[in-house]
């Protein structure tokens, strides 16, 4: 058996934020995750980085290799009608701007500064089930890598094991109200080994879907396709891909689409989620165990790490100075912040996805949506409404 004092289930962007500032704050704790390293530090999903997770990774020396070597954005582009309509972040943004850094670099970072500083994290050992959370030495049964078990005891529980991790199932049955929304669409992701095509992101609306376009590496680049919901990854092999790429982000002016071999795709069907509270007695919920962002818009690796400074804040407050307000508050601290960033997203869903797909109302809904982003374009309140939201002004 290991005892510790904050056991933290899965080696995500927000399971290592949090380890990483226990760790330097002298709190003690153990990090376990069911995949293997090499995994965790290869394993693609977002690369947006909001301005005020820049700040936060400034803040306890984080940021060398974000600021290093990634690109920054400061503006944001639309397509419509084979038209270009750039937005950029300034004035609204007072030189603050985006990086664009893939997540899986983060992970890195703060695996190796967590190991290097002294950090217990476990690879290949998955969490089997947690007990005890309604009291003040709760349990992590775990399987080791060799294939036999250990119990972590702690006194608080840190679940950022993602949606279908056992934190979130370990919450008894009518103690957690899930809110939940599925949209009538899904966006195909596609990891393509192409530079990418643009100095920022493109959200292409089209007749036949959205194209959103994000740079990752210099050499990598991400495309989204909205889709039907039943579609699957078979439904599009990489001639299909670029051909539909090609046609939503056409333009009528020269430009050059930037092609290559296709890494990886993967289905995501469009779902908002969110669990409240985030917490059940000694157990805390992180990122995904609590909340789920469609990818539009970058919010979900960004808000993960807001989530994982505040409870690291609190658990410090807790275990240092025995001060336990910050701590409690913590659900519903990120809980008003959570709710206001899903209605944004879930506003600009209907901005940059076509609706009604095969329907006979998606002319008019296509036309409705096209007045909605040249009333963003033209109007410099809504459009300055517009890009304190996606900046993450406030």
């Amino acid at each position: 058996m290991t005892a510790t004092q904050v056991g933290i289930v899965g080696a995500g962007p927000a399971g290592m934020l949090v380890a990483t500032l226990l760790r330097r704050a002298g709190v003690d704790c153990v990090v376990v995750e069911h995949r293997d390293r090499a995994y965790v530090e290869q394993r693609s999903r977002g690369g947006t980085v909001e301005h005020r997770v820049v700040d936060l990774l400034r803040r306890h020396d984080l940021a060398g290799g974000l600021l290093a070597t990634g690109q920054v954005e400061n503006k944001i582009e639309f397509r419509m009608g084979g038209r270009r309509y750039p937005l950029r972040y300034d004035p609204i943004a007072q030189g603050r701007s985006h990086y664009i850094y893939p997540q899986q670099f983060l992970v890195r970072d703060l695996v190796d500064a967590y190991l290097s500083d002294g950090g217990d994290l476990r690879f290949e050992t998955p969490a089997r089930v947690i007990t005890g959370i309604e009291g003040d030495r709760p349990r992590i049964e775990v399987e080791s890598p060799s294939g036999g078990s250990d119990v972590i005891e702690c006194e608080v529980v840190v679940g950022a094991d993602g949606e279908y991790g056992v934190a979130r199932r370990t919450v008894p049955a009518g103690a957690l109200q899930t809110y939940e929304h599925q949209y009538e669409y899904a966006w195909l992701a596609v990891l393509a080994h192409a530079p990418p095509s643009s100095d920022c992101v493109i959200n292409s609306i089209h007749e036949s879907g959205s194209c959103v376009h994000v740079r990752r590496t210099p050499e990598v680049s991400r495309f989204y396709l909205q889709c039907a919901r039943d579609d699957s990854t078979e439904d599009w092999p990489e001639e299909r891909i670029w051909k539909e790429i090609r046609l939503r982000l056409a333009l009528d002016e020269p430009w050059a689409l930037h092609e290559g071999p296709i890494l990886s795709t993967g289905m995501v069907r469009m779902r908002s989620l969110v669990c409240a509270p985030m917490r059940h007695g000694s157990l805390f919920l992180a990122g995904d165990a609590a909340h789920v962002l469609p990818p539009v818009g970058g919010k979900g690796f960004n808000v993960a790490l807001a989530d994982a400074e505040e409870l690291a804040l609190g658990l410090m407050d807790r275990f240092i100075r025995h001060d336990h307000d910050r701590l409690d508050a913590y659900s519903a601290t990120r809980l008003a912040r959570i709710w206001r960033i899903q209605e944004f997203v879930h506003w600009m869903m209907d901005l940059v996805n076509t609706p009604g797909l095969g329907t006979p109302t998606a002319p008019f809904l296509h036309r409705v949506q096209m007045a909605r982003l040249e009333r963003i374009i033209a109007s410099p309140s809504y459009g300055a409404a517009f890009l304190e939201d996606y900046i993450g002004y406030w």
